[in-house]
């Protein structure tokens, strides 16, 4: 069998087919800047909206501007809830996002749970599905209202899929409900940690 041809080097004169824009752990509070859950990284949690601000300015002067942008969730940190500054923080960004000529992908972190609930999350400005492809499903496979994944084809022949990584986890779940008491039992069956949101060995249900 005649092995495939390597492609060649891009030359200066390529141009790609197109871009997209990537952000993530923005992590914004109104807060002094502080130090992460081990105490070995400093935190700039109001200097991180300096950071998205000049981001979005980068963005919207580029000749071949991004098709869209992915923010990967962290939008806020979860200090904020501690302040019952959740939403006032959330709404800073969001409208710091507006000035964004393109469009924005969210998905959810594990901070957006600290601070809101899914159901708040489902109602809110993250909700991002109404950008997804519109095709039909199959009955079976049809996901619940609650469940956050969508997909979309920014260009022909590329798909994006956006998964809710914390479908099954206790975060902004009700722990009265039957889901928050199966996801607490898998928790305690996989995590040796007293403290079960303790970072430490990177188990986070």
């Amino acid at each position: 069998m005649d092995a495939k041809p390597e492609p060649g080097p891009l030359s200066e004169s390529s141009e790609p087919l197109f871009c997209f824009g990537v952000i993530a752990d923005i992590q914004y509070a109104d807060l002094e800047d502080g130090y992460n859950f081990q105490g070995s990284r400093r935190r700039y949690y109001r200097h991180s909206h300096l950071h998205l601000q000049g981001a979005i300015e980068h963005w919207n002067k580029e000749s071949s501007p991004p098709s869209c942008v992915l923010q990967l969730g962290d939008i806020i940190d979860g200090y904020n809830a501690q302040y019952q500054a959740s939403e006032k923080s959330l709404e800073l960004i969001m409208n710091t996002f507006q000035r964004l000529k393109v469009p924005v992908h969210h998905t959810w972190g594990n901070h957006e749970f600290y601070n809101f609930s899914r159901d708040y999350l489902t109602n809110s400005k993250l909700n991002t599905k109404f950008l997804e492809d519109q095709i039909a499903h199959h009955p079976e496979t049809v996901p619940s209202e609650n469940y956050y994944a969508y997909h979309f084809v920014p260009f022909p022949k590329f798909r994006f899929i956006l998964l809710d990584a914390y479908d099954m986890s206790v975060l902004g779940v009700d722990p009265s409900s039957p889901k928050y008491q199966q996801c607490l039992k898998i928790l305690r069956e996989h995590n040796p940690n007293a403290e079960l949101n303790s970072p430490q060995g990177e188990l986070f249900l």
